[in-house]
């Protein structure tokens, strides 16, 4: 029988996720001799023994993965015989040239059901609030730089016990080289008791804790009178809260779930999930936590800490992210005291977060997921390119819900969520996230590439970088976004629909639609009123509507809650404002389109927070109003002729636009792509899924990355890697 030599080397998610011991455990079972071990690209591995045998093994590499491993490419080399005598897991190794650094970083993940069972039943690990192992617990928010090995994350600092030592030095242990292990003898310590934290969160208090890639803000979902007063704190009237509940069982007392939502609620990445409330069980929960809407995000402990903070809790928490607006999430206990003075008590532990990462944000539509937030669990998110990039690109994407991407080799490496560039804080988070995934991978570009829009934070970096630049209209990154997740070439009919980006001709899109790369249609422009305190007062953006329909005078003597919401002096003055374009920039946007909408039906003419008045309209839209409005389409313009101005406008608004996608769409005869921001509506994305598949037409939205301008930087690197 032949004896072969192989070398392997593999590219993907396959370090820091239980992959040599997997290696060796397969290799034991079928008598192969070698060795393996991580280095900069990924895991090299040589097997030595018989022919049937190595077969046997790649087939079994595929088939059993670890939980959170993943292979993306393979390469494989019959070598001269070496007569090993032993199998071997042997030290990382730094020999290759630092440009060639591509091992991908592994996102942080659930604590998993058996390290849940070592907290209950194993004496080393018995109420230990850091337990974790290679199939769970923290990576990304721990690690400075790759290979991902203990003296490269924040654990460098903890010492193992002797009892920790052995199981990570032995291959057939699941904590084995598992680089965040520790135990109550030798890890992590907190500051203060799990139980007297609990206690005063039962007691009303506000108080802080930290958690995988940040502290949360944290109250008891039950008392309405501290969630109002954290709203206060927070300067935050409505915004919807995300609630952490005990298990699934408290979860489907809240909210209604399907199948497919109650997967990823109890997925490894444990993500916050849009549900639909309960209404029958709305005494479960505080009224003040989703104000208005018919939806609630929730989510269920995903760290061992958590876990034991529940066994003294009976109700949901209130756990939103501990910040101000418009700045990242903070991750050392001496800011909390210093930005947050209302937290009331801290539970900290010494373990250090290297970089910061939010909770992940989806909701399901059409029984597929839909990424809304990409972050913990999910990010670092890599797209694998068909072929290898000759350049190296940073994509440095838009100011609202930003994050970045790297083009490097045939990987697209997508940063988690960065946030609003809105504060000195968050670009500085901006500016050190690059620094970190340039660390990673000893990363400088070639090319960077940006927004169009001249006054973009990012845009402003880019300039004042001494590299090749390049340019990406915001709508079309939308579009291409959608296509690096799905690696599609060629030309689609893509509707990219948001709030507003810049345009070609200088004017605010939002309402596109490109054939290929050119932009076909349109819709007609409306004037922002007072121009970016529109965006806040949805009134101002109906009022602007009607002074394009009517005169002044009409304006005033209509019977409509939007007009007598304005003194007859204020109306008078934006109708100036309006005839001589004076503070009101043209914009295109469906996104603004729908906060008119919502001031029409008199449901919310003054908004608190972005996407207020299309999750409002979204909820008010009823399926038995089939009614459309007339709309006409000159020289690419889409001009809809609105004739109702009460609550029955929501639908019609909404049945229109589904009935402009569909008709287009059979006209151009072409692949459809949907993505934006205004297509996080679930209502109007289900409807036109709906009228799509009834006409046999194929469709793309974005699933695993975020489908509004979280996923600006992914179409920007993909645009110009296809170029």
């Amino acid at each position: 029988m032949q004896i072969k030599r192989v070398k392997f080397e593999i590219f993907g998610q396959v370090q820091g996720v239980g992959f040599r011991p997997f290696i060796y455990k397969l290799v034991t079972q079928l008598s192969l001799k070698g060795f393996v071990k991580n280095n900069q690209n990924g895991v090299e591995l040589e097997v030595e023994g018989l022919d049937a045998n190595i077969s046997k093994f790649e087939t079994l590499l595929h088939s059993e993965l670890p939980p959170l491993a993943r292979i993306d490419k393979l390469q494989k080399t019959e070598k001269k015989q070496k007569n090993y005598t032993t199998f071997e897991i042997i030290q990382s190794t730094n020999t290759l040239d630092a440009t060639s650094k591509t091992a991908l970083i592994s996102p942080d993940i659930a604590t998993c059901s058996e390290c849940l069972n070592d907290i209950k039943n194993t004496k080393k690990y018995l109420n230990y609030f850091a337990t974790n192992c290679t199939n769970c617990g923290p990576r990304y928010s721990i690690i400075k730089t790759v290979p991902y090995d203990r003296v490269n994350t924040s654990m460098k600092r903890f010492t193992m016990c002797n009892s920790c030592k052995d199981e990570y030095k032995n291959p057939l242990n699941r904590r084995y080289h598992a680089q965040p292990i520790s135990c109550n003898s030798c890890g992590p310590t907190l500051n203060e008791s799990i139980k007297k934290t609990a206690d005063n969160i039962k007691s009303g208090k506000i108080v802080a804790i930290k958690g995988i890639g940040g502290f949360h803000i944290i109250c008891d979902a039950n008392n309405s009178e501290v969630i109002k007063k954290l709203r206060e704190f927070k300067h935050r009237p409505s915004k919807p809260f995300a609630i952490m509940c005990k298990d699934e069982e408290q979860v489907k007392e809240i909210a209604s779930m399907s199948e497919k939502e109650s997967e990823l609620l109890t997925s490894k990445e444990a993500p916050i999930v849009i549900l639909k409330k309960n209404i029958k069980n709305s005494g479960k929960y505080s009224k003040y936590i989703a104000p208005n809407i018919d939806r609630i995000a929730c989510f269920l402990p995903y760290t061992s800490l958590h876990h034991l903070l529940f066994e003294h809790l009976e109700n949901p928490i209130v756990a939103t992210s501990a910040n101000l607006a418009n700045e990242p999430i903070i991750i050392d206990a001496n800011m909390i005291k210093e930005k947050l003075s209302f937290v009331e008590f801290i539970l900290d532990f010494d373990r250090e977060i290297i970089n910061g990462v939010d909770d992940s944000l989806l909701q399901v539509v059409d029984a597929k997921v839909q990424m809304l937030r990409l972050s913990r669990g999910f990010g670092p998110k890599v797209i694998k390119l068909p072929f290898k990039s000759k350049k190296k690109i940073l994509a440095v994407g838009a100011n609202a819900k930003n994050a970045i991407a790297f083009v490097i080799d045939d990987n697209i490496i997508l940063s988690p969520h960065i946030g609003d560039l809105g504060s000195l804080k968050a670009f500085e988070f901006f500016q050190a996230t690059i620094e970190t995934f340039k660390r990673f991978y000893d990363f400088e570009p070639d090319i960077i590439v940006y927004d169009k829009h001249p006054n973009y934070e990012t845009t402003s970096w880019a300039k004042q970088q001494d590299k090749e630049l390049k340019e990406v209209q915001h709508h079309l990154a939308h579009i291409y976004a959608t296509k690096a997740e799905f690696a599609l070439d060629g030309n689609y009919l893509g509707f990219s629909f948001d709030g507003t980006g810049y345009g070609d001709d200088g004017l605010l899109w939002g309402g596109e639609i490109f054939l290929g790369d050119k932009r076909k249609y349109t819709f007609k422009s409306i004037k922002l009123l007072g121009g970016e305190k529109a965006i806040k007062e949805p009134r101002r953006v109906a009022l602007s509507m009607l002074f394009d329909r009517y005169t002044l005078d009409k304006v005033l003597s209509l019977n409509l809650e939007l007009v007598k919401s304005f003194k007859k002096s204020e109306v008078k003055i934006l109708h100036q404002s309006y005839s001589k374009n004076l503070n009101a920039p043209k914009s295109s946007s469906v996104g603004r389109m729908f906060d008119a909408i919502a001031s029409f039906s008199n449901l919310l003419h003054f908004q608190t927070y972005e996407g207020e008045a299309g999750l409002i309209c979204e909820q008010n839209y009823k399926p038995e109003i089939t009614k459309v409005f007339e709309y006409k389409v000159i020289d690419g313009v889409i001009e809809i002729e609105f004739d109702v101005f009460d609550k029955e406008i929501v639908s019609i608004y909404i049945n229109t636009l589904c009935k402009i996608v569909l008709d287009i769409s059979k006209q151009e005869k072409k692949d459809v792509i949907l993505s934006g921001g205004v297509f996080q509506n679930k209502t109007l994305l289900e409807l036109i899924i709906k009228d799509l598949k009834k006409e046999n037409i194929k469709y793309y939205y974005q699933q695993e990355t975020s489908i509004n301008d979280g996923g600006i930087a992914l179409g920007q690197a993909y645009y110009q890697v296809m170029q």
